[in-house]
């Protein structure tokens, strides 16, 4: 096996990361570590409060599917009133896939913006790059999956940038062939791709892609995915006994490892203390033959594939293999 990429000056002078932050293609900054709310609940008011106050974090990443952007809100302004300045936080939120056409994506934004208590947003990205109807269920059924005006939505959310109500547009959960799709019609290029990234699926693809026209990685679930069926990476063999050599937790060695590989990584958490644990990742490196080794472990495997939201019998995307262009 090739030996992982770890980001070298010389190969991504963009993409370094200083003082915990990485310097987007628009020259904005953005943090290296976030603090995810996916499933946070009511939790998220002291989550994200506790998080920007107490321990540093300066980047919230939500969406409006989580179901928790007026907690997140609450959290931010509690964070405010309590001296922390709105220009330096990056808060990043997500469009739905029942607004994935031209004439809801304002409308989306607006309401996201007022959830948030927020005049802008940092980021914007598109959750996923298919439409939903209003009433999908899960599984979906015939005629709940569509695939979107692509281009129309991405016009919408260009316009949105020149009128200063995000400062930055993105995409989530791309594959490559889409990637390079967008990036035949897009003015504004998109700064961010969002994906599910982790030492047990690496997916070097979709990031190779993304370096190659200076597009950022954020890793979501970073730790790997604690529910049923998943794989835990914080139990991992190798995860554990890198972890006991460094005197690190098992997250803090595979958040390490995202940042090594260069990319942007939004570890969630209402825990308080695994909260703290996982933005304490600086000032000090995985040596290479560690990184490597949770560069090298086998059975890769996305976690969270998406066939419960738009896999269906009557398609378009009658299979996983389908849904991610089979890469």
């Amino acid at each position: 096996m090739a030996q992982a990429h770890r980001v070298a000056p010389q190969d991504y002078p963009w993409a370094i990361s200083y003082e915990g932050k990485y310097k987007l293609i628009s020259g904005n900054e953005i943090p290296a570590v976030g603090l995810g709310t996916w499933k946070a609940g009511e939790a998220a008011v002291d989550a994200v409060f506790n998080a920007i106050v107490q321990d540093g974090y300066r980047h919230i990443d939500t969406a409006a599917q989580y179901g928790v952007e007026e907690e997140v809100g609450h959290g931010l302004r509690a964070a405010m009133d309590a001296g922390i300045d709105r220009k330096d936080l990056f808060v990043v939120s997500k469009l739905w896939c029942t607004n994935m056409s031209p004439d809801k994506v304002r409308a989306a934004l607006e309401k996201s913006l007022n959830d948030l208590q927020l005049d802008y947003l940092d980021l914007y990205l598109i959750h996923w790059p298919f439409h939903l109807r209003e009433e999908a269920s899960r599984p979906p059924k015939a005629g709940d999956v569509s695939d979107p005006d692509m281009e129309g939505v991405w016009r919408e959310m260009e316009k949105l940038v020149v009128e200063k109500k995000v400062r930055e547009i993105g995409i989530c959960n791309f594959t490559e062939k889409k990637l390079e799709s967008l990036l035949n019609y897009a003015t504004t290029l998109p700064s961010v791709c969002q994906v599910e990234m982790h030492p047990g699926w690496r997916n070097d693809k979709i990031l190779n892609a993304c370096r190659k026209h200076k597009i950022h990685v954020t890793a979501y679930s970073p730790l790997g995915s604690q529910g049923p069926q998943t794989r835990n990476l914080l139990n991992d063999p190798t995860v554990q006994l890198i972890s006991k050599k460094a005197n690190k937790t098992p997250g803090q060695v595979l958040i390490k490892w995202a940042l090594q590989r260069g990319t942007i990584t939004i570890p969630k958490s209402t825990n308080p203390d695994r909260i703290r644990e996982n933005i304490q990742v600086f000032g000090w490196e995985l040596p290479e033959l560690d990184f490597q080794a949770l560069s090298s472990l086998p059975e890769q495997k996305r976690e969270l594939d998406g066939s419960e939201l738009f896999v269906c019998a009557d398609g378009p995307y009658k299979s996983v293999e389908e849904l991610w262009d089979h890469e």
